[in-house]
């Protein structure tokens, strides 16, 4: 079995990752595509050949140890040299090859294993990636005719070389089909497999690729002078976030005391036309919606995207500023409601995978409500939200000081939620909603 790869080296590997990843970033990723490899690649029955490239195999040597072959490719293009490679290992005297690249992390000892025996009825096989490539090209001796094409790297490839060998009078049988990782959105593709498999989150893939999703924090205000600057000094020391500051149009001092936290953008009012104005202008792999009044958990980003790795979406439990015996039973309720019945709404802190999100249409552009009927939708898609292990905490303001006020907005609130259910029209409602700015 020949790996054909190249040392890791920053700026010379998986560069079309780039900007989305740093030139070290890259790099790294590509080490853990090959540890994984490595891993399961020694459970594979066949003799292990690195064919190298990109200076001294030192990660690598490192990684496959001192019972591999190694040896530097050599050739001009990719397929004199996936050739030559091949030429080289039938040399040593072995009598089946399979050759396979480095992006293809999920790749498993059996397909290895299966590859090489169904070279006792064919003459090549082949492993088809999903995009259009193949991962994987096996023979017995080698055929010019397998690396007859023009042009490698696009959709094309895979028909384009069974057409060639079948021209020659080849017989060749297909491989299983996996994944590469090339672009940005396979990165993305592998993260929503993740979700499904238990396996690939405890990859060295599958870590990295949690640990360096990128979160877009979306705060849609309006005249929130007195707590936009210590939203700011919160989300001040945490790297690989995004902040976007939705202003609907403030008529105080909010822009002002944001400071260079945020990068602004202007929208109509209306907090399901702000955070979805917000999505459409951010870039990360993960949007969390935020409420300006909020004091978030010191490693809130951690915990958003260990929930990610799981769970297309999720929330914070939720613990309220006042101390009062109803806001208790209100943060109860509150975390009730998202644990048990998957209904969370905006004072939670709602986070979800970005090709979720558009996917589901966005937040419905309401006067209110935006929150509990996107999370009526995503329940009726069957798509439950995680929970972090750590609470958000949520000002009071709304509900007042006393118990008697608390008791009186909660109750209102519970009937609005109610009348919304019975198709009262939120335009309706909205005007049964006070403004608290």
């Amino acid at each position: 079995m020949i790996i054909f790869t190249r040392e890791p080296v920053p700026g010379k590997t998986k560069t079309r990752l780039m900007p989305c990843f740093s030139a070290e970033q890259c790099a790294e990723l590509h080490r853990c595509f090959l540890r994984d490899i490595a891993k399961e690649m020694k459970k594979a029955d066949a003799d292990i050949i690195v064919a190298y490239t990109g200076g001294e195999p030192l990660f690598l040597r490192r990684i496959f140890g001192k019972k591999t072959i190694f040896f530097e490719q050599r050739g001009e293009g990719l397929g004199e040299k996936m050739e030559n490679a091949i030429s080289d290992a039938i040399s040593f005297g072995y009598e089946k090859v399979v050759l396979i690249g480095s992006d293809i992390p999920e790749i498993e000892a059996e397909s290895v294993d299966t590859a090489l025996a169904m070279l006792d009825i064919c003459d090549v096989v082949i492993g088809p990636t999903a995009d259009g490539g193949y991962y994987l090209i096996g023979m017995k001796e080698s055929h010019h005719e397998a690396f007859d094409v023009k042009l490698y790297g696009v959709s094309t490839v895979f028909e384009e070389t069974i057409a060639s060998m079948r021209k020659a009078g080849l017989s060749v049988e297909p491989a299983d089909t996996y994944s590469d990782i090339d672009t940005p959105e396979d990165a993305a593709e592998f993260r929503s497999r993740m979700r499904e498999d238990s396996g690939l989150r405890r990859s060295h893939t599958g870590k990295f690729l949690t640990r360096t999703a990128k979160i877009s924090v979306i705060v849609p205000v309006y005249n929130e002078e007195t707590s936009i600057g210590a939203l700011a000094e919160q989300l001040r020391s945490h790297d690989g976030i995004e902040a976007i500051l939705v202003d609907g149009g403030s008529t105080d001092r909010t822009i002002d005391m944001a400071g260079d936290q945020f990068r602004i953008v202007q929208s109509d009012k209306g907090r399901g036309i702000q955070m979805n104005t917000g999505a459409l202008a951010s870039s990360g792999d993960i949007l969390f919606f935020l409420h300006c009044d909020s004091v978030i958990p010191k490693d809130f980003d951690r915990q958003i995207r260990q929930v990610i790795s799981g769970y297309e979406w999720g929330c914070f439990g939720v613990r309220f500023s006042s101390r009062n015996f109803f806001m208790l039973t209100n943060r109860l309720i509150s975390n009730h409601r998202a644990f048990f019945r998957g209904i969370p709404f905006g004072d939670q802190g709602i986070f979800i995978d970005r090709k979720v999100f558009f996917e589901m249409g966005m937040f419905p552009e309401l006067p209110l409500m935006e929150d509990y009927e996107f999370s009526r939708k995503m329940k009726r898609y069957g798509l439950r939200p995680g929970m972090t292990r750590n609470r958000i905490t949520t000002s009071s303001r709304r509900y007042g000081t006393g118990t008697a006020d608390i008791v009186k907005t909660e109750i209102g609130m519970w009937n609005l939620r109610r009348l919304f259910r019975k198709g009262v029209s939120p335009d309706v409602l909205s005007k049964k909603y006070k403004d608290i700015r």
